[in-house]
């Protein structure tokens, strides 16, 4: 039996002449029982129970060498511990999303876009995408205003604006958006009447029930956003839907009349403010020229009245004689005032200038037309002549 068999009753046959390990006596270090002790050291540091130093010293030699594999095991499980706590403490937003940090369940902080830091099995970290638009679909039959049903298919697109409320506000958001959606459509249809639900009012009721969705939303506090509410189709029940399409098509042929009436309308009003406008220009210049016309003669009696105060006797005969020569220009008769008795003598000025032109036709035929002017100016001026001497003397 060795020296340090187990079972030998502790008669421990040290080589070193040792009388036990648990004895007062001293001698060299066992190295077992220093790896064990160190094992024990590592074992509780990471929480287990140390084996304690008082084993027999029968088995040592087996224990101590499993002991070393399993130190060795639980260091490379301390290094993959480690490494994965490392692993975990690093995270990454990217550029769409937004991190929603809860520590020990409360709410801590919202990290942006980049390389983020969390403590493990400490933080709780939810990434929500904040830049994709979604699409949620809704229809039914709802009441009108006027207790008619009608059939109504919605189009949602939203997303999400606010992370924390999105992540902690409300447990389920698509479906707080469903219900939502409806609660807001039925109110908007039961505020309208079919027609203007069928006809002009389907786009307005898109945006009356966008507004008053993002109102509920934003009461709930979902941290969801609407981008936009598409109203794709509404129907009538089937019963009606012969008379409804009958009176759509009658709608649609009083907008085209008034679309036709209206480019009838564009077209002859400016025409008829363009003519309005010419006869208005006219018309101010026949004012203007009437005006100035009488401004004229007005300046010019004037200055005639002046003259006649001055000489009321000349003027009067100037005036007459001008008269007289204004009417009588057209005429071929030629009128001279004889000197003191008044008559009037005739010179048939027409025939004697036609005698003469046929006898100096008849005598030569190189005679010409400026002869018998000139003999017309020679008695025209004997005229003047006279009259100027008449009135030089009546004076």
């Amino acid at each position: 039996m060795a020296w340090n068999e187990p079972g030998g009753n502790r008669n421990d046959n040290d080589p070193w002449g040792n009388g036990g390990r648990g004895g007062k006596d001293q001698g060299p270090p066992d190295l077992d029982e220093a790896l064990k002790r160190g094992l024990d050291k590592l074992s509780s540091l990471l929480g287990g129970k140390g084996k304690g130093s008082n084993s027999g010293g029968g088995g040592n030699m087996g224990i101590g060498g499993k002991s070393g594999g399993v130190g060795a095991g639980l260091a490379l499980a301390g290094i993959l511990v480690v490494g994965y706590v490392i692993f975990q403490s690093f995270y990454t937003v990217d550029e769409q999303e937004r991190a929603v940090v809860l520590r020990f369940g409360e709410y801590d902080r919202t990290e942006t876009p980049g390389l983020q830091f969390k403590v493990p099995l400490i933080d709780d970290v939810t990434k929500v995408g904040v830049t994709n638009v979604r699409t949620a679909q809704t229809s039914g039959q709802m009441l009108t205003q006027d207790e008619n049903l009608v059939t109504v298919e919605l189009q949602v697109q939203y997303r999400v604006g606010d992370a924390k409320s999105y992540v902690l506000n409300v447990r389920d958001s698509n479906q707080a958006l469903a219900f939502a959606t409806d609660s807001a459509l039925r109110h908007e249809v039961g505020s309208a009447t079919l027609d203007e639900v069928l006809t002009e009012g389907r786009a307005q009721l898109g945006v009356m029930v966008e507004q008053r969705l993002q109102k509920f939303l934003v009461d709930y506090g979902t941290g969801l956003e609407i981008v936009r509410v598409n109203v794709e189709s509404t129907q009538p029940p089937p019963a009606v839907q012969d008379a409804f399409r009958e009176v759509q098509r009658a709608r649609e042929d009083e907008q085209r009349v008034k679309e036709e009436a209206e480019t009838y309308r564009n077209k002859v009003v400016p025409e008829a403010r363009g003519e309005a406008q010419r006869m208005i220009e006219e018309a101010n210049a026949y004012k203007a020229q009437v005006t100035e016309r009488a401004n004229g003669e007005t300046a010019r009696f004037l200055e005639l009245l002046a003259v006649y105060q001055l000489s009321p006797v000349v003027t009067r005969e100037r005036m007459y004689l001008q008269t007289m020569e204004t009417v009588l220009s057209n005429s071929s008769k030629v009128l001279i005032d004889t000197e003191s008795s008044g008559n009037m003598m005739l010179l048939p000025l027409d025939r004697l200038t036609q005698g003469a032109a046929a006898s100096l036709r008849g005598n030569s035929d190189s005679a010409s037309r400026a002869d018998i002017q000139d003999v017309t100016n020679q008695v025209i001026q004997e005229m003047n002549t006279r009259q100027d001497t008449n009135a030089r003397r009546s004076r």
